[in-house]
Protein backbone atom coordinates (compact mmCIF):
# COMPACT_ATOMS: atom_id res chain seq x y z
CA UNK A 1 0.00 0.00 0.00
CA UNK A 2 3.33 2.59 0.85
CA UNK A 3 4.03 2.28 -2.65
CA UNK A 4 0.49 2.61 -4.39
CA UNK A 5 0.29 5.69 -1.79
CA UNK A 6 4.05 7.04 -3.36
CA UNK A 7 2.57 6.81 -6.71
CA UNK A 8 -0.28 8.71 -6.19
CA UNK A 9 1.45 11.15 -4.32
CA UNK A 10 3.95 11.52 -7.68
CA UNK A 11 0.72 11.98 -9.57
CA UNK A 12 0.54 15.94 -7.76
CA UNK A 13 -3.31 15.74 -7.77
CA UNK A 14 -4.37 14.73 -4.04
CA UNK A 15 -4.65 17.64 -1.47
CA UNK A 16 -7.03 15.93 1.01
CA UNK A 17 -6.57 12.94 2.88
CA UNK A 18 -10.28 11.72 1.64
CA UNK A 19 -8.98 12.02 -2.16
CA UNK A 20 -5.79 10.14 -0.83
CA UNK A 21 -8.22 7.71 0.52
CA UNK A 22 -10.61 7.30 -2.41
CA UNK A 23 -7.96 7.04 -4.99
CA UNK A 24 -6.48 4.00 -2.47
CA UNK A 25 -10.24 2.54 -2.98
CA UNK A 26 -9.71 3.01 -6.54
CA UNK A 27 -6.83 0.48 -6.20
CA UNK A 28 -8.27 -1.69 -4.01
CA UNK A 29 -7.30 -0.85 -0.54
CA UNK A 30 -9.48 0.05 2.10
CA UNK A 31 -8.15 2.17 4.42
CA UNK A 32 -9.42 4.55 6.91
CA UNK A 33 -8.48 8.66 8.11
CA UNK A 34 -6.10 7.39 10.62
CA UNK A 35 -4.22 4.77 8.62
CA UNK A 36 -3.48 7.52 6.02
CA UNK A 37 -1.86 9.64 8.38
CA UNK A 38 0.50 7.26 9.40
CA UNK A 39 1.71 6.51 6.06
CA UNK A 40 1.80 9.91 5.39
CA UNK A 41 3.91 10.49 8.22
CA UNK A 42 6.30 7.44 7.11
CA UNK A 43 6.72 8.78 3.49
CA UNK A 44 7.05 12.15 4.56
CA UNK A 45 4.75 14.02 3.01
CA UNK A 46 4.12 17.63 3.04
CA UNK A 47 1.47 19.92 1.89
CA UNK A 48 2.85 21.61 -1.04
CA UNK A 49 1.76 23.68 -4.37
CA UNK A 50 1.88 21.47 -7.78
CA UNK A 51 2.58 23.65 -11.09
CA UNK A 52 -1.46 24.68 -10.91
CA UNK A 53 -1.36 26.36 -7.92
CA UNK A 54 -3.25 23.97 -6.06
CA UNK A 55 -2.11 22.72 -2.47
CA UNK A 56 -1.66 18.82 -2.60
CA UNK A 57 0.09 16.45 -0.45
CA UNK A 58 3.66 15.65 -2.15
CA UNK A 59 6.71 13.85 -0.98
CA UNK A 60 9.45 15.78 0.06
CA UNK A 61 11.99 15.93 -3.54
CA UNK A 62 15.75 14.72 -2.66
CA UNK A 63 18.65 15.63 -4.92
CA UNK A 64 20.67 13.16 -6.78
CA UNK A 65 23.84 13.37 -5.03
CA UNK A 66 26.88 14.81 -6.84
CA UNK A 67 27.94 13.17 -10.08
CA UNK A 68 31.40 14.38 -10.41
CA UNK A 69 33.28 11.60 -8.27
CA UNK A 70 36.52 12.94 -9.19
CA UNK A 71 36.01 15.35 -6.84
CA UNK A 72 34.73 13.26 -4.39
CA UNK A 73 37.81 11.03 -4.32
CA UNK A 74 40.00 13.88 -3.09
CA UNK A 75 37.47 13.95 0.13
CA UNK A 76 38.46 10.32 0.92
CA UNK A 77 41.94 9.57 2.98
CA UNK A 78 41.42 5.77 2.69
CA UNK A 79 39.52 2.64 2.84
CA UNK A 80 40.26 -0.29 4.66
CA UNK A 81 38.05 -4.19 5.25
CA UNK A 82 37.97 -6.77 7.52
CA UNK A 83 36.05 -9.34 7.65
CA UNK A 84 32.56 -7.90 7.82
CA UNK A 85 32.76 -4.39 6.96
CA UNK A 86 34.36 -1.76 4.56
CA UNK A 87 35.43 1.76 6.24
CA UNK A 88 36.21 4.51 4.14
CA UNK A 89 37.90 7.42 6.14
CA UNK A 90 37.20 10.92 4.93
CA UNK A 91 38.00 14.49 5.57
CA UNK A 92 36.27 16.19 8.52
CA UNK A 93 32.38 16.94 6.93
CA UNK A 94 32.67 14.69 4.14
CA UNK A 95 31.59 11.17 5.20
CA UNK A 96 27.84 11.86 4.90
CA UNK A 97 28.42 13.09 1.78
CA UNK A 98 30.15 9.54 0.28
CA UNK A 99 27.65 7.67 1.83
CA UNK A 100 24.52 9.42 0.27
CA UNK A 101 26.89 8.76 -2.97
CA UNK A 102 27.54 5.01 -2.25
CA UNK A 103 23.43 4.13 -0.88
CA UNK A 104 22.33 5.87 -4.07
CA UNK A 105 24.12 3.22 -6.33
CA UNK A 106 23.70 0.60 -3.74
CA UNK A 107 22.80 -2.26 -6.29
CA UNK A 108 25.36 -1.42 -8.99
CA UNK A 109 28.04 -1.63 -5.56
CA UNK A 110 26.64 -4.44 -4.26
CA UNK A 111 26.16 -2.99 -0.53
CA UNK A 112 23.13 -3.03 1.97
CA UNK A 113 23.98 0.58 2.60
CA UNK A 114 26.28 2.82 4.75
CA UNK A 115 26.51 4.49 8.21
CA UNK A 116 28.17 7.95 7.58
CA UNK A 117 29.07 10.26 10.64
CA UNK A 118 31.55 13.06 10.58
CA UNK A 119 34.31 11.50 9.01
CA UNK A 120 34.45 8.10 8.62
CA UNK A 121 31.82 5.62 6.56
CA UNK A 122 30.73 2.16 7.22
CA UNK A 123 29.75 0.25 4.73
CA UNK A 124 27.72 -3.39 5.39
CA UNK A 125 28.53 -5.53 1.87
CA UNK A 126 25.47 -7.65 0.57
CA UNK A 127 27.73 -10.77 1.08
CA UNK A 128 30.97 -10.94 3.20
CA UNK A 129 32.32 -13.85 1.27
CA UNK A 130 33.01 -11.43 -1.73
CA UNK A 131 34.01 -8.21 0.59
CA UNK A 132 37.47 -7.77 -1.20
CA UNK A 133 35.47 -7.92 -5.26
CA UNK A 134 32.96 -5.36 -3.45
CA UNK A 135 35.85 -3.30 -1.86
CA UNK A 136 37.27 -3.26 -5.41
CA UNK A 137 33.96 -2.23 -7.22
CA UNK A 138 33.63 0.91 -4.20
CA UNK A 139 37.24 2.22 -5.19
CA UNK A 140 36.93 1.81 -8.76
CA UNK A 141 33.30 3.56 -8.28
CA UNK A 142 34.70 6.33 -6.22
CA UNK A 143 37.93 7.12 -8.47
CA UNK A 144 36.02 7.24 -11.53
CA UNK A 145 36.02 11.19 -13.78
Amino acid sequence: MEEALRAILLSDSVGTQDEIRQALEELGYVVNQSRISRLLRKLSAVKGSNERNQIIYTLPIEPAPPASKNILSQLIIRIKTNETLIVIHTNPGSASLIGRLLDHNRDELNILGTVAGDDTVFIAPHSVRQIAKTMRVIQSFLSKP
